[in-house]
């Protein structure tokens, strides 16, 4: 688990053991979520009113649901200031992930997103199951290729041959791919039979993040034995871990469209390149 080579918050790479789980073959859809939806009438974080008193000072009028959605430039620009391609959008969820204007009507087999923690743990529940552990989501990940950089291995096109969704082209002006999110299944599965464990979008972990691995000789651990991570935290927002990158990486601006990266994510951020998928 882990790597030496690449982010520093990868680091260090260790050998670590999980107990078998079973683990969806692709993110959550948005069909399999309208599903729980009608059954359960469940409102998502986007969705909710905001509440005036929580920004003192700020127009009422403009204190609407939404969230962020990515936004191509029409040129190329400062890669240090993620403001230039990430905008606030006005009705933005996973009814409609680029604002009121847009529906998932024509992208049923697309994973669903904007999804922030408690929408991802509420299905989970629903549907009898959990998020997975940074380690059982990186195990699955690599589908039993140990050590090689991606799950297919070494080379990100080999054969310039596409093998996840990933940006192509000169970020974030241009893609020569999707540019957004593509159906579940669309390139071929890791070893395991898993799809769109790399790209697509970013996927939820239950862990809470940290800056480096904890491997389990380092720290305290849990009743299985696993590192305690998940130990409350002093800080109001939580933040996790996400993981297998998503439609936006780009070799200039993010190379974690791998098993070994990882990014965190608070809990209450939901955007257009965040899903998730469950482990039993």
């Amino acid at each position: 688990m882990g790597s030496d080579h690449d982010y520093p918050e990868e680091r260090p790479q260790h050998d670590r053991v999980v107990a078998p789980f079973a683990i969806e073959t692709h993110p959550v859809t948005n069909a399999q979520y309208a599903e729980f939806v009608d059954a359960t009438g469940y409102v998502t974080v986007a969705e909710e009113p905001i509440d005036p008193a929580d920004f003192p000072g700020a127009d009422p009028a403009e204190l609407v649901p939404g969230s962020l959605a990515f936004t191509p430039t029409s040129d190329p620009v400062d890669l240090r200031d993620w403001r230039q391609w990430w905008r606030w959008h006005p009705g933005a969820s996973w009814r409609m992930p680029d604002g009121d204007a847009s529906s998932v009507d024509d992208r049923p087999d697309h994973p669903v997103v904007h999804i922030a923690y408690r929408d991802a743990t509420t299905y989970a529940q629903w549907a009898g199951r959990r998020l997975p552990t940074e380690a059982e989501w990186e195990y699955a990940a690599r589908g039993g290729l140990d050590c090689h950089t991606y799950p297919w291995g070494d080379e990100l096109r080999p054969g310039d041959s596409d093998m996840a969704n990933t940006w192509k082209g000169r970020f974030p002006y241009r893609n020569d791919g999707w540019g957004t999110t593509s159906p579940v299944g669309s390139y071929p599965p890791n070893g395991f039979g898993l799809h769109d464990m790399i790209g697509n979008v970013w996927e939820r972990c239950a862990d809470v993040y940290v800056p480096r691995h904890v491997r389990p000789a380092d720290g305290s651990v849990d009743a299985d034995g696993r590192p305690d991570l998940l130990a409350p935290t002093t800080s109001p927002r939580v933040m996790r871990v996400t993981k297998g990158g998503s439609y936006i990486c780009a070799p200039e601006y993010c190379r974690r469209y791998r098993p070994a990266a990882r990014s965190a994510q608070s809990d209450d951020s939901a955007t257009s390149h965040m899903g998730f998928r469950c482990v039993i």
